[in-house]
C-alpha cells in the first residue's frame, strides 16, 4: 500500500505541475459560477470534516512524544499538524477541480459505465465515513454524556439528526451557499472566541500568540518531509484525502468563479491555510499551556463540527444523486430524504463495525487518477492538448447557481 499511495503522490505533483506549465493564465468558469469569496467558502466547508475541529487536542501530544514516535523529530508538533491538515495536499482538490471544470468535459472519462459506479462508490463510502468520524469523536468532546469513551445512544442521536439534516438540504442546491457561509462565519467566531479565552485564563498578549503562530515555519521548511508518507498515520491521512479530492473536485468545480488557473491555486491552497493555520495555533497554545477547555467551548467546538459534518455531507450526497439520477425532482422529496437517509445511516454502521477502511477508498481513488491518465494518453490526447479556454457552455454568469434545482 506504501508503495501505491507513493506513486500517486509524485503523480499527483507531476500533474499540477504540468496544469500550471500549460494553462497557467486561463480563465477558468464552472457551470453554475459563483463569486470567488462564496467559491471560498463552499471549497473551505466541504473540503473538510468534523476532524478539522475534534483531531488536532488529541493528536499534538503524540507528534510531541519522539520516545514513541521519533520520525517526528524534524518539526514541532503545530507544524507536523499542519503539514497533516494544509497547504501541499489541498494541491489535491486544485488537481481535482481544475480536471472537473476544464479538461473532463472534453474527455468523459468519468462517464464510462465502470467508471461511474466506482466512482460513485467512492462518494457513497467516504460520504459514511464522515458521519462515523463524528460518531466516534463525540465522547471525547462531551465527555458529560456517557463515562467519556463509550458512544452512547445520544450520539446516534446527535450523528442521525445530522445526517438527515444534510440529506434534506441536498434536496436543494441553493442551500449549500447559506450553509457554507454560515458554517465560515460560526467557525471564525469560534477561533475568535477560544483565542480571546486563552489570553484570558493565563494573561498573555498577541505577542505570545504570534510567537506560536511562528511555530509553522517549521513546515514550510521541511516541506519537502511531507511529500511522501512519514509513516502508517500519515499513510492514513494521505488516503483519506486520496479519497475526498475525486469528490470535492467534482462537486467545487462546478462553482469556479471565473479566475485564472493560478489564481485557483492560490485560492484552493493559501486562503484555507491561513484559517487552518490560525485555527491549529489557538489550539496548540491551549495544549502548550495547558489550557481547559470549558463545557460551553466544547459545546461551540461540536456545534461548529456538526455544521461542518452537516454542510460536507450535503455536497456529497448531492453529487452521488446528480450522477446516479436519484435526484429530489425523480423520487419525489419524502422518497428522496428517506432512500438516503437509510442508505447513509447503514454504512456508517458499517464503518462501526470495521467493515470498511477508508485506505481502500483511497487506493481505489488513485486507480482512478491513473486510468484517467491512461485514458488521456490513449485516447484523447489531441482533446486535451488543444484546450486554450473553459467549455464554451460555462458563462460566467453568477445568477445560473440561483436558478439552478
Amino acid at each position: 500500500m506504501t508503495l501505491w499511495l507513493s506513486s500517486g503522490l509524485i503523480f499527483t505533483f507531476a500533474a499540477i505541475a504540468l496544469i500550471l506549465y500549460k494553462w497557467w493564465d486561463m480563465q477558468c468558469i464552472g457551470v453554475t459560477p459563483v463569486r470567488t469569496l462564496t467559491f471560498i467558502a463552499i471549497l473551505f466547508t466541504s473540503g473538510l470534516d468534523v476532524g478539522l475541529i475534534m483531531f488536532p487536542l488529541t493528536e499534538f501530544g503524540g507528534y510531541s512524544d519522539l520516545s514513541e514516535s521519533p520520525e517526528y523529530g524534524f518539526a514541532n508538533p503545530l507544524a507536523i499538524e499542519f503539514g497533516f491538515w494544509a497547504f501541499l495536499i489541498w494541491g489535491f482538490y486544485f488537481l481535482t477541480c481544475f480536471y472537473f471544470a476544464i479538461i473532463e468535459p472534453r474527455v468523459k472519462f468519468f462517464e464510462i459505465p465502470l467508471v461511474k459506479v466506482v466512482n460513485n462508490a467512492v462518494i457513497i463510502g467516504t460520504c459514511a465515513f464522515t458521519a462515523y468520524l463524528l460518531l466516534v469523536n463525540l465522547p471525547w468532546y462531551l465527555p458529560q454524556i456517557g463515562d467519556g469513551e463509550s458512544v452512547v445512544p445520544t450520539f446516534y442521536a446527535i450523528v442521525f439528526i445530522s445526517i438527515g439534516l444534510a440529506v434534506y438540504s441536498s434536496s436543494k442546491i441553493k442551500y449549500v451557499r447559506i450553509l457554507s457561509l454560515s458554517s465560515s462565519v460560526l467557525f471564525i467566531a469560534l477561533i475568535a472566541g477560544m483565542w480571546v479565552r486563552a489570553f484570558a485564563l493565563d494573561e498573555g498578549s498577541p505577542g505570545d500568540f504570534l510567537g506560536t503562530v511562528g511555530l509553522l515555519g517549521e513546515y514550510f521548511t521541511n516541506i519537502h518531509q511531507f511529500v511522501l508518507p512519514i509513516n502508517d498515520y500519515h499513510e492514513f491521512y494521505l488516503f483519506w484525502w486520496f479519497a475526498w479530492s475525486i469528490m470535492i473536485g467534482q462537486f467545487t468545480a462546478r462553482f469556479v468563479s471565473g479566475i485564472k488557473t493560478w489564481q485557483l491555486l492560490i485560492a484552493m491552497l493559501v486562503v484555507p491555510s491561513i484559517a487552518i493555520g490560525v485555527w491549529f495555533s489557538v489550539l496548540f497554545h491551549y495544549h502548550d499551556e495547558g489550557l481547559q477547555v470549558a463545557a460551553i467551548t466544547n459545546l461551540a467546538m461540536i456545534t461548529v463540527g456538526v455544521l461542518m459534518v452537516v454542510n460536507s455531507l450535503d455536497s456529497l450526497i448531492r453529487l452521488y444523486t446528480d450522477n446516479l439520477n436519484l435526484t429530489a425532482e425523480r423520487l419525489g422529496r419524502f422518497n428522496y430524504v428517506l432512500f438516503n437517509l437509510v442508505a447513509m445511516i447503514g454504512l456508517t454502521m458499517l464503518f462501526q463495525l470495521d467493515f470498511l477502511r477508508i485506505q481502500w477508498v483511497g487506493a481505489l481513488v488513485i486507480a482512478l487518477y491513473f486510468g484517467c491518465f491512461a485514458y488521456i494518453v490513449v485516447k484523447k490526447r489531441s482533446e486535451v492538448a488543444a484546450i486554450k479556454s473553459s467549455p464554451e457552455e460555462n458563462i460566467l454568469d453568477y445568477q445560473k447557481v440561483e436558478l439552478a434545482n
